[in-house]
């Protein structure tokens, strides 16, 4: 846009400032203001019938008199049409049920500076919509066409020039010639025919039962279909689904083709669950895939992601699972795989979640080339009317933070409403960017179907009692136009509801066919863990060359790299760790563990806050160059064949959005090991609905294994409350059934084995490693070679120290309060009391455990930590050993995790190791 785009009445001076511009270089100035001064020339060259002018001269606007009164007239009727791009959509009749809201769009002519009087002048601004030279009436007519129609566009705040004029091409041109032919409306009639007699069905034969019906959003299923239709076309071989509960299984059924009998088996209560995996979740929470033949012959694979009750928490979720298959299956080109997230208007404008997911659009570490975003907008969330549901005027108004285009459309229109659609995918599978569909229709029951909607919206509720479903209207309106006869829609009822009576009476129904991906056969292969599993770890080991190939790729720089003096000293540590003394700390054991999966031709994918440098500065996975910047990726240098990848990303200021990215990658590829970090381990409160939701019910609730790897920063240096407790009380309560691994890991060895053994275990689990923080630079924390080139993961690891039969007394503890136990015992000499480190607390290792405390028959066992006794390790210890443990020492119960102040928190660490040496 120049920048007389938004004066409404410019000044004769401006338009002649402009027009010395476009004669110096026509395409300097933008193509409104051009067209413009091409008619204008014409028009002083030829006169008004055609003829030259004396000399055939061309006079610049002149100021005053009629010729500026001509061409002020012409910028406002330009004006005019601006506007109309701009916010014709706030009159655009997308409501089915009810008059809009005035949103004082100011639309009159009076708002231009125009009149009645003018709408037989002919203007030669109608260029710019494409009906050139035209009377003001005229191009009154066709914005009004175009923009007050059953779709309102948003888009002119969008600032790519090439998708503006594609859009704008769209939208004046295409919308105006689209008609489906007669099949095509006969597919639209037959999808939503199918569409309401489903619903209509279930709520005769199911009185009473829940099942968030689509009624009165229908057209959700021709508007599926059309997606599935137009993305198969324009390449894409996989479109996965995320929504929450309403029309859930509409969309089942209707579009991902789970069978009737199925479903219906579900609301007999006949279906027997395969809880093999745990105990399940309601029928309108499962996931499900499929493939299906879309109406112009195309195959192409669905997926609808399981969800739980949380609004929106599957968003990121589904981003994730769509970016794995994007790096894994489909070499880079996101075209190949769609993602659809729908959502409830309430909803999108509600929940946190969506914003944190659309910031995530466009970054290189969560770009999903582009969601198609379909909102089933029924003007209501549970009982709140949509005036107190949001500030905004459109609950889609989020999409103008990423520049995505939106289009209201009516539900009621399903032709209007199939155009946007697939308009919707084209643009998506042409700049890889999110597109919003608001589909403003209405909800025919309450929240569910046993609701009563008249006590909180007497008056809607009333209109909606007496308005006709889509298919009626359709029908109708095909009827009028003679598209199709009267006993058509009468027959696709009458058929497709004898076909369910029919599935229903359980007769048997063919599930379509349906071939497994690469990924989905990886899966396959894994097998479900027993408890003998977690007895002993598998072994881990790598071996001496790949140590030393890992070495040399983190301790070598490209060519004309400048490294800053304080990584000149990391990679010359590095080089003495590696190969001088074979000593490996905190950093180089856990990188090591990266670039070792990496030699195995697998990805190690890392996500969170700071994660390349680390919060704490040891990482330093990515160096920059002093001079330019430019990042170096060591762990993507090593010099071999069939290597993988190791991928890590600084994320945005999001716990919730991208825990949930991370965890829908690792649902798809159980070959990657994928990582998340918080920046401190209580972060990871923001994030707890994908924690309890998703993460450690993966198995239970999904029937859906996840190698998830969660690092929480955790343990007592004097940072305060949120500095110091990453909750792993919580984590211990929601372990149970062997569902996730926790630990509190303490040496560089034990994270190499812990990371490794994600992959190398025949199934997977989500695990949670409460990770040090002073523990990275302590002179102790250090591992010989020989214990990364052989054994395993230790869970729990014995005292070294003591001597056995003169035990009294074993301090059982986990984390970085071993390191302070340790040094009172050896200060003191105490080989009487013995210290035993837990690595693992979840799956409880009773068979390790038990074989250490063998050694001390007479000892008495005490659990130390450092956290408040109603947090950290003790319940679940309490809970796990019963009458095996004497006592606890910790830090009195308290409803703050830590003081904060640095002189309490030294005062009260030295009492709990006083306190444990003494009892």
């Amino acid at each position: 846009m120049d920048k007389y785009s938004y004066i409404a009445n410019a000044h004769g001076d401006y338009i002649d400032e402009l027009y010395k511009t476009y004669q110096q270089d026509p395409e300097s100035v933008e193509f409104g203001w051009r067209k413009f001064f091409e008619g204008f020339d014409f028009s002083k060259a030829y006169g008004e019938n055609g003829h030259a002018t004396e000399n055939g001269a061309v006079a610049a606007p002149a100021k005053g008199g009629v010729a500026q009164e001509e061409s002020e007239k012409e910028v406002a009727v330009r004006n005019f049409i601006y506007a109309y791009r701009s916010r014709g959509h706030l009159r655009s009749k997308t409501n089915p049920v009810r008059e809009r809201k005035d949103r004082k769009a100011l639309l009159d002519l009076k708002d231009f500076g125009l009149s009645d009087a003018d709408l037989d002048t002919v203007f030669q601004v109608g260029e710019i919509i494409g009906i050139g030279a035209a009377k003001l009436r005229d191009i009154v007519a066709a914005v009004q066409k175009i923009y007050e129609g059953a779709i309102g566009y948003e888009y002119m705040y969008i600032r790519d020039p090439e998708v503006l004029s594609w859009l704008q091409n769209k939208i004046e041109n295409e919308s105006l010639n689209f008609n489906p032919g007669i099949e095509y409306k006969k597919r639209i009639l037959s999808k939503l025919n199918e569409a309401v007699v489903f619903e209509n069905f279930l709520h005769t034969k199911f009185l009473g039962q829940k099942r968030f019906s689509l009624e009165g959003g229908e057209t959700t299923i021709p508007a599926l279909d059309a997606i599935m239709d137009k993305a198969s076309e324009l390449g894409a071989k996989e479109v996965v689904i995320g929504m929450a509960h309403r029309g859930r299984l509409n969309v089942l059924a209707n579009i991902m083709g789970k069978t009737y009998e199925q479903i219906f088996s579900e609301f007999e209560g006949t279906a027997v669950p395969d809880l093999t995996m745990g105990d399940g979740d309601v029928k309108y929470h499962m996931g499900f895939s499929s493939e299906v033949t879309t109406a112009s012959g195309n195959s192409i694979n669905l997926k609808l992601a399981p969800n739980p009750s949380h609004l929106e928490a599957v968003n990121p979720v589904v981003e994730g699972f769509v970016r794995a298959k994007i790096d894994c299956m489909y070499e880079n080109d996101s075209r190949k795989i769609v993602p659809i997230l729908i959502h409830g208007d309430a909803a999108v404008a509600g929940q946190g979640i969506v914003y944190e997911v659309t910031q995530m659009a466009k970054l290189s570490g969560y770009q999903t080339g582009g969601t198609i975003h379909f909102v089933i907008n029924n003007q209501v969330g549970f009982t709140t009317d949509f005036e107190d549901a949001r500030s905004s005027i459109y609950s889609t108004d989020v999409a103008k933070i990423i520049d995505a285009p939106v289009l209201h459309v009516n539900g009621d229109d399903p032709e209007a409403v199939v155009f946007a659609v697939r308009l919707a995918t084209e643009y998506r599978q042409k700049f890889g960017n999110d597109i919003f569909i608001d589909m403003v229709c209405y909800r025919r029951h309450g929240h569910n179907e046993s609701d009563e909607p008249k006590f909180t919206q007497p008056q809607l509720y009333n209109l909606i009692s007496k308005h006709a479903n889509p298919r009626e209207k359709y029908n109708k309106e095909l009827i009028s136009h003679g598209a199709v006869d009267a006993e058509l829609a009468q027959n696709m009822d009458k058929e497709f509801r004898q076909m369910l009576q029919d599935r229903l009476d359980m007769v048997k129904q063919k599930p379509l066919p349906y071939n497994y991906q690469v990924l989905e056969k990886d899966w396959q292969e894994l097998r479900r863990s027993t408890p003998e599993d977690f007895n002993q770890s598998p072994e881990t080991a790598i071996s001496a060359e790949a140590i030393e190939k890992v070495g040399k790729a983190l301790t070598a720089l490209p060519q004309g790299f400048k490294p800053l003096k304080q990584i000149e000293k990391l990679i010359k540590e590095r080089k003495e760790m590696f190969f001088e003394t074979k000593q490996l700390n905190w950093a180089a054991g856990e990188l090591l563990a990266y670039g070792s999966v990496v030699l195995d031709g697998k990805i190690v994918r890392f996500s969170g806050q700071d994660v390349q440098r680390g919060t704490f500065s040891h990482r330093h996975a990515v160096l920059h160059d002093a001079v330019t910047s430019a990042p170096y990726n060591n762990l993507n240098h090593i010099d071999e064949e069939g290597t993988g990848s190791f991928e890590i990303y600084n994320s945005l200021l999001s716990e919730y959005g991208v825990l949930g990215f991370e965890f829908g990658y690792a649902m798809a590829n159980p070959n990657a090991l994928v990582i998340w970090e918080a920046q401190f381990g209580d972060f990871a409160n923001g994030a707890q609905v994908m924690i309890d939701q998703f993460i450690t019910a993966t198995e239970s609730k999904w029937q859906r294994m996840n190698g998830l790897v969660m690092m929480l920063p955790h343990g007592y240096e004097g940072q305060g409350p949120e500095h110091s407790n990453a909750r792993p009380e919580r984590f211990l309560q929601l372990a149970a059934e062997n569902n996730i691994f926790v630990t509190y890991i303490t040496t560089p060895a034990n994270l190499f084995h812990f990371m490794r053994r994600q992959l190398a275990l025949p199934f997977r689990k989500p695990a949670i490693n409460m990770s040090p923080k002073s523990l990275l630079r302590h002179p102790l924390v250090n591992s010989p070679i020989e214990e990364f080139t052989s054994g395993g993961f230790k869970e729990v690891i014995g005292d070294d120290y003591a001597d056995a039969k003169s035990v009294k007394k074993v301090l059982l503890c986990w984390g970085k309060v071993y390191f302070d136990l340790l040094e009172e015992q050896q200060n003191n000499k105490r080989k009487d009391i013995a210290i035993v480190r837990m690595e693992q607390l979840a799956p409880f290792p009773k068979v390790q455990l038990e074989a250490e405390l063998k050694k001390y028959k007479n000892a008495k066992v005490y659990w130390v930590q450092e956290e408040p006794e109603n947090m950290g390790g003790w319940a679940y210890i309490l809970r796990s050993m019963r009458k095996g443990v004497e006592d606890v020492v910790a830090r009195k119960a308290s409803a703050s995790p830590a003081t904060g102040y640095l002189k309490v928190h030294v005062k009260e660490q030295q009492n709990l190791v006083e306190r444990a040496f003494s009892i």
